[in-house]
């Protein structure tokens, strides 16, 4: 029996285990797999649905209101396209056993940021300077 048939759905990493035990790397996969899915589902789902809208409106406002419908849906369907990259190079991560590792800092990302966004790169404390330093030049 490999270590993914016997972690519970119920299974929560904690900070009592070692970080990035086989058991928290198999719940980390299972998430990042689970939310890959659902967005290519959801892409599925909204495909069909402009398939279905796009028939020729006869009425200008109706093609408009379509039209910027559609715009939404092609930005939203861009945006989930990047975080399908993310997802796959959170994966990648797994795989290479660098995962949950700040890239910057190297130290361990939190388990509760990384459960709350488990393809986060960077630290809690990493990710703030990031932001701030981007503020700083953006205000320039």
């Amino acid at each position: 029996m490999n270590m993914a048939d016997s972690i519970d759905s119920d299974y929560r990493p904690s900070e009592d285990e070692d970080f990035m035990s086989e058991r928290q790397r198999v719940y980390f996969r299972r998430k990042l797999i689970a939310w890959k899915e659902d967005i290519l589902r959801e892409s599925r789902e909204t495909l069909v649905a402009l398939q279905a809208e796009s028939e020729n409106h006869p009425d200008l406002a109706d093609r408009a209101s379509s039209e910027t419908d559609r715009a939404i849906e092609l930005r939203a369907r861009d945006r989930q396209r990047k975080l399908i990259a993310k997802i796959d190079a959170a994966l990648q991560r797994i795989e290479e056993g660098v995962y949950g590792y700040c890239e910057e800092t190297g130290e361990p990302i939190s388990l509760k940021r990384l459960d709350a966004r488990p393809i986060a790169t960077l630290s809690l404390e990493a990710q703030e300077r990031h932001e701030r330093r981007e503020r700083v030049y953006r205000d320039d």
